[in-house]
């Protein structure tokens, strides 16, 4: 596997795709973002396939990468539209990808880091007016 057939794999990432982790990653890869820190295929596709269910049209951008021997780092872009009443209209979300590499090229360790407060609670309906007013008052 190729740095540039994983980035692939991500920006073309579907709810088909997702079963196809394993070829990617190792089977005892470690997972960790903001929300979740789990081991193993298994769970990672779990929670990949959690966000299909949880937003509509998800889709990776990979905009940057920075590579070394034993791993990469990926700065994307996550668009999604959000799955609540009122709310389709489309959004995008920025983070990293701090990826370490197994032996045999797959994935060993991935690390997600990404502003839960700007890219996700920011956005939502009733706790996004709340977030903006306290940044407002501490900011006065």
């Amino acid at each position: 596997m190729t740095l540039d057939e994983l980035i692939d794999f991500y920006q073309t990432l579907d709810v088909d795709r997702v079963a196809r982790f394993a070829e990617f990653y190792a089977d005892d890869a470690a997972f960790k973002d903001p929300f979740n820190d789990v081991r193993g295929v298994a769970a990672i596709r779990r929670i990949f396939t959690h966000m299909f269910s949880q937003v509509a049209e998800p889709r990776f951008v990979v905009t940057e990468r920075v590579v070394d021997a034993g791993g990469a780092v990926l700065v994307w872009e996550f668009h999604y539209r959000m799955r609540l009443p009122g709310r389709c209209d489309a959004q995008v979300m920025r983070g990293v990808s701090h990826l370490k590499f197994a032996a045999d090229g797959r994935v060993a360790s991935h690390r997600d880091y990404w502003d839960t407060a700007e890219e996700l609670y920011m956005k939502l309906p009733l706790l996004g007016p709340l977030m903006r007013g306290l940044r407002r008052y501490l900011a006065a």
